[in-house]
This record gives C-alpha cells, sequence and structure tokens, in this order.
C-alpha cells in the first residue's frame, strides 16, 4: 500500500486548493473501512490532525479549520481529498495523508502549501 499526496502549491490568502491522495495497493474493502485522514506539519516536528473521516461517514475537523475544509473520499477512485476554502497564512504546512485499517496505518508523504498574505 502507497499513498501519494497531490495538489500542493501556492495560493494568496482567501484562496482555495483541493489535495489528493491516491491510495494505490487497496482493495476496496480496505479502503472502504479505513479511516482517511489528513495532517498538517507547520514549524517544528509535530503533525496535527486537520481532518478525519471514518468508515461511517463520520468527519471531525481541528477547530482551526472547522467551516474552511472539508474531507471527502471516492471509494472507485482510492482517493481522499481536502478541499480547502479561505486559506490563511496560518495554513502554510507540508500535508500529510494517512490511513487506518485496524491495527495498521500507512502515511503519503507530504505536500507543500504555501498562503502568501
Amino acid at each position: 500500500v502507497q499513498l501519494q499526496a497531490s495538489g500542493g502549491g501556492l495560493v494568496e490568502a482567501g484562496g482555495s486548493l483541493k489535495l489528493s491522495c491516491k491510495h494505490s495497493g487497496m482493495i476496496l474493502s480496505m479502503f472502504s473501512g479505513s479511516t482517511l485522514a489528513w495532517y498538517r506539519q507547520r514549524s517544528g516536528p509535530q503533525r496535527e490532525s486537520v481532518a478525519t473521516l471514518g468508515p461511517s461517514g463520520s468527519r471531525n475537523y481541528a477547530d482551526s479549520v472547522q467551516g474552511r475544509f472539508t474531507i471527502s473520499k471516492d471509494n472507485s477512485k482510492r482517493t481522499t481529498y481536502l478541499q480547502m476554502t479561505g486559506l490563511n497564512s496560518e495554513d502554510t504546512a507540508v500535508y500529510y495523508c494517512k490511513a487506518t485499517y485496524g491495527a495498521q496505518e500507512y502515511w503519503g508523504r507530504g505536500t507543500l502549501v504555501t498562503v502568501s498574505s
């Protein structure tokens, strides 16, 4: 299983970006049964959870992105998305996707989002 995040880039404050995370090597039952998430890493080593999407469809968001970010998935494409709107400088970070299936965790390489003010 490999996760590949994409869609990062440079955007002006107030703008939008949509990140994608392709889960290669995951069969449908595994993908649909996984908890899918986006994390980000700003300055320092800590990654913070931004958004999660459970197998039942439940969603959770960090307070800082609530109402601005939306996590979604496409089972047929084995892909997770993070739609980001109203971006500000605090959203500048490397964004990582993660899939958790039982005791197994899979991380993708990050994609850099830079918000210019």
